[in-house]
């Protein structure tokens, strides 16, 4: 929908784990090499978590680079919202860790689970918390450590996931907000297509192969994304009442690049005026579309006013997307 947004973006910080996987190692753990996964995913190293490193200590030292970075407090934020597939536990939230730790009183916290789509939610909210006058401040995080939940014997999906966290500040604005339009949907008819057991081992009936790790039908699911996403766009376009002519940038969530070259060719959108962090990073999940968003301002590539398309895509299935101005 079209967007009355008194909400604003007014920095990033970012943690990533010290520890790198190369295509180098996998080539000494399955059957694969450097020049297939570059071929076919675009990845060329990522990060992972420590053994005893989980979402919350991501997400704490993504807020801690926050606030040194743009010099920000956030004792007087109104909410935190933590974007994760991959929590610390069934209770508390992380969300609640990351209020814990930094003493933020009268601060509500929450989860939100949509998957790789999960960081457009998120914003989402925080948005319509501000615009509705529930929030003055909001906290959206990103934090995934799907290295955890990954069967690093399956070369198929061990080669695409890394760990990182983005911490996003949403305040209030009496100037112009930053949210245009959005648009979401589903599709949880085909949710067996991308798992990860919990206290059940079903999806739809269908039993799942593995215990609480992720496993995905790759074929179906790019053959769905490369379809839907393109109209999906477009109709996000429709509703911001833009053109591609107007959009500086494009940030899909950053799967892998041969889907991505696929959706821009459909679009046909400059892949050079497409923001991605997968390269190095691998797919972070929710945490992906702002750490691309993270990098581009380090090169700086974006700029004040720029507009840009922000879609995510993932387990749900769901996908959707923001038109934003920076």
């Amino acid at each position: 929908m079209n967007i009355k947004s008194n909400a604003k973006i007014v920095g990033l910080g970012t943690y990533l784990p010290h520890k790198k996987l190369t295509n180098y190692d996998l080539e000494k753990m399955v059957d694969t090499s450097d020049e297939w996964i570059v071929r076919r995913t675009g990845v060329r190293e990522r990060r992972l978590a420590e053994k005893e490193e989980f979402s919350s200590d991501l997400a704490i030292k993504a807020v801690e680079n926050l606030i040194n970075r743009y010099n920000v407090r956030i004792n007087d934020v109104d909410m935190i919202i933590v974007t994760t597939f991959t929590p610390d536990h069934f209770a508390p939230t992380v969300a609640a860790l990351v209020q814990g730790h930094f003493g933020i009183e009268t601060c509500g916290t929450m989860d939100l689970n949509s998957g790789c789509t999960g960081f457009v939610y998120g914003i989402c909210v925080a948005d319509s918390l501000i615009a509705t006058g529930h929030s003055n401040k909001v906290l959206v995080i990103a934090a995934e450590v799907a290295s955890k939940v990954i069967d690093y014997s399956d070369r198929n999906t061990c080669v695409l996931f890394g760990d990182a966290a983005v911490a996003t500040l949403i305040e209030r604005t009496d100037e112009k907000g930053s949210f245009i339009a959005s648009y979401f949907t589903s599709e949880g008819k085909l949710a067996q297509n991308v798992t990860c057991s919990n206290l059940s081992d079903k999806v739809n009936g269908q039993v799942l192969g593995k215990k609480r790790l992720f496993q995905q039908e790759g074929r179906s699911l790019y053959e769905y994304v490369v379809k839907n996403i393109p109209d999906a766009i477009y109709n996000l376009l429709q509703r911001s009442n833009l053109t591609f002519d107007d959009i500086n940038w494009f940030v899909p969530h950053s799967a892998n690049l041969r889907m991505i070259k696929a959706i821009c060719e459909r679009l046909n959108f400059p892949i050079e005026k497409t923001l991605l962090s997968n390269e190095y990073y691998g797919n972070t999940s929710s945490a992906s579309i702002p750490l691309a968003i993270w990098l581009a301002l380090e090169e700086s590539k974006i700029k004040s006013g720029d507009k840009m398309i922000l879609y995510g895509f993932g387990a749900g299935l769901t996908h959707g997307g923001i038109v934003l101005e920076w």
